[in-house]
């Protein structure tokens, strides 16, 4: 029975919250200009804190009425202030009722405002668009569609601190790419904001520091400026330097150790300028310790390790300050049982987002391990690392697979982290799981640290081979992407070096001759090298350079031909000229060579090139060509002497070089012999 009441019930709750709404509306529509107004307030009231009642006055169309109150000359500056109040507690609701401002054009009709004279409405109207603009779903690229909007603003940050907290607010919510940061510096905001950062009011000071974090990110012409700015006589990163002393807040200390941070990458700051190493980097360090909130210690995290990643000096200093390394393994056991989270809030927030404190330990740890052996040890040596990079591995997060295989990679560049943990934890199992379908992003890390795991001297890369992976490999070279089909070819160049014949047919089999000659014709100079690389190691001992070059010995010198004939770099044609060396050092492969007039009058060319290590090259393949102790020797030590290759030799063995003298003079016994 009660079943059959509910439904009538609900209704008639509903209709009379749509009736109470619908009366606010109605008398927006008032004759009287007061009545008007004493509607709006009320509706002012009753919004407030209450996202129902937001939502329904939003459906029966009250945002129209109140933009056309707000711009209507006639309406008095008190309904027009009025009106902004309440559009912006409005866009203090949901992210739909700030998609449904956005939807009537709030932004326009607000900006339009601004002019306006009346100081009281203009602080209503920036405070409705910072709010507007500081939710993810408002598309920034709406500031900038008016090209007198920006200076505009700028103007107005001198009207008052509320002007100056909002304003700067907006900026740095609407900063989001290169061509944002150029607009906002050609229109003064680093003259404009500059003073900011030493107003009296702490929001006002906040937020202008803000604004200079999302401005120098990544960019150098901002940075560079910004290092010679003097505020009050003082220098603007002494400013800073002071911001994030330990009597401040941390939301102020971690921001200002933002902005040296990118001044510093972005080339403005030395690495080894005292206030970096003694200021910004402890300061970050700190951020990082468990007294602090989560959010907190997974931004100073991130921008320590952003600070630190070229630099091996500050790597080293970093991995000794208040034993950073074993601190951060307390990132991987927060919330846990015993955390002093009294406030439930809290700690279901906590719960939720403590993917990113592992996130960002692992992309501090990468960073950290990145070129020194004894802090990869360490970092190794720390409680379960390796197991907690495995489990990483294959969470659901993206972004801490992404962080925890950065991780993997930092370490794989040591040989002795590739012959124990890395063997004993099998890490090239979820490695080659994650390598089966992920994005490409994490497909070029995974690809680049796998390149690593198949070191000749690794462990794994028995087992790596034994799980099939030379297809995967194969596929990732047709990919689109440069930086994996880098990758593709860089693995199976490894995969290739001093491997048996099984494995190189493999490689060629699977890679296909069409694939292997393309991938010598790519436009990216990396993937021609590593391509070459592969060559090169797939032509090594004289059984494997005979039988391929009997299989593909046309196709092979073709391409040859292209690259010594083609426009490409000194270390390209050096490897060329390699492979060349490695085809005459062949039993029949050499026959290749000799009977192409064309491709010895090449090699002639280049071993009177003016490039030491082109002549090197090309002399040695000479060398391969007319060696005593082989089948034929005669015959094509006659042949190239009568081409005129002694002369050139005698020649060279006058070379002020000492290696290529030293080559020049063992072909010539060759002939002496």
């Amino acid at each position: 029975m009660a079943c059959l009441l509910e439904a009538p019930l609900r209704i008639s709750v509903l209709s009379e919250v749509t009736a109470t709404s619908r009366h606010y509306v109605d008398r927006l529509f008032d004759p009287d200009p007061q009545k008007v107004l004493q509607g709006v307030i009320d509706m002012k009231n009753a919004v407030i804190g209450n996202n129902k009642q937001k939502a329904n006055l939003i459906v029966l169309g009250a945002v129209p009425r109140l933009l056309y109150l707000l711009q209507q000359g006639s309406s008095s500056p008190e309904l027009r202030t009025e009106c902004a109040v309440v559009l912006g507690s409005l866009a203090m609701g949901t992210e739909n009722n700030i998609k449904s401002l956005v939807d009537c054009h709030i932004i326009p009709a607000l900006l339009q405002g601004l002019l306006c004279p009346d100081l009281i409405f203009i602080e209503a109207c920036l405070r409705c668009l910072r709010t507007v603009f500081i939710s993810p779903v408002t598309p920034v690229q709406l500031l900038y569609t008016d090209p007198t909007v920006i200076p505009h603003l700028m103007s107005l940050l001198s009207r008052s601190q509320r002007t100056q907290e909002y304003i700067t607010q907006i900026f740095s919510h609407c900063c989001k790419t290169p061509e944002h940061q150029t607009v906002l510096f050609n229109h003064g905001a680093i003259q404009n904001i500059a003073p900011l950062l030493i107003s009296p009011s702490y929001k006002v000071r906040m937020q202008a520091l803000k604004c200079f974090s999302v401005l120098a990110y990544e960019n150098t012409q901002v940075s560079m400026t910004l290092v010679n700015v003097l505020v009050d006589g003082e220098l603007l990163s002494q400013v800073f330097v002071r911001m994030m002393q330990r009597d401040q807040p941390i939301e102020m200390q971690l921001t200002a150790a933002k902005c040296l941070t990118y001044m510093c990458r972005a080339g403005a700051i030395r690495t080894d300028d005292s206030c970096i190493v003694l200021k910004t980097l402890p300061c970050l360090v700190r951020m990082c310790s468990k007294e602090r909130l989560l959010e907190e210690r997974v931004e100073g995290a991130e921008t320590l390790a952003y600070l630190m990643e070229p630099d091996v000096e500050l790597q080293r200093i970093a991995s000794t300050t208040d034993h950073l390394v074993a601190m951060l393994a307390d990132y991987f056991k927060y919330p846990s049982s015993v955390s002093a989270i009294t406030d439930i809030k809290r700690l279901d927030h906590d719960l939720k987002h403590a993917h990113e404190l592992r996130q960002a330990a692992f992309k501090l740890y990468a960073s950290l391990g990145s070129n020194d052996e004894d802090i990869r040890k360490k970092i190794t040596e720390t409680e379960n690392m390796m197991d907690r990079i495995v489990s990483g591995l294959s969470e659901s997060s993206i972004k801490v697979r992404l962080a925890a295989v950065r991780c993997l990679h930092s370490l794989s560049r040591s040989v002795q982290q590739l012959r124990t943990s890395f063997h004993d934890h099998a890490v090239w199992k979820p490695l080659m799981k994650l390598l089966q379908n992920a994005p490409d992003e994490v497909l070029v890390m995974a690809s680049s640290t796998l390149c690593n795991l198949l070191l000749e001297f690794s462990p794994s890369k028995e087992p790596i081979l034994e799980s099939g992976v030379i297809e995967l490999l194969c596929s990732l070279t047709q990919s689109d992407s440069p930086a994996l089909r880098v990758n593709g070819i860089w693995a199976l160049m490894n995969m290739a070096f001093q491997a048996d014949q099984k494995v190189k047919v493999e490689i060629v089999r699977s890679l296909g001759t069409e694939q292997l000659f393309r991938l010598l014709s790519d436009p990216d100079t990396n993937v021609l090298m590593k391509t070459l690389g592969l060559l090169r190691n797939l032509l090594s001992t004289r059984p494997h350079i005979d039988q391929i070059m009997s299989s593909h010995g046309k196709q092979i010198m073709q391409a040859v031909t292209l690259i010594l004939e083609g426009e490409h770099s000194i270390e390209v044609k050096e490897q060329t000229l390699c492979i060349l060396a490695n085809i005459a050092d062949g039993n029949t492969a050499k026959d290749l060579i000799m009977t192409n007039d064309d491709m010895l009058q090449k090699i002639k060319y280049y071993m009177g090139h003016s490039n030491v290590k082109l002549q090197l090259a090309a002399t040695f393949c000479i060398s391969n060509l007319i060696w005593n102790e082989e089948d034929g020797s005669q015959e094509r030590q006659d042949k190239l002497r009568e081409m005129g290759f002694v002369d050139i030799l005698h020649k060279l063995t006058q070379a002020s070089d000492p290696s290529l003298c030293d080559r020049a003079k063992t072909a010539m016994q060759q002939y002496l012999a």
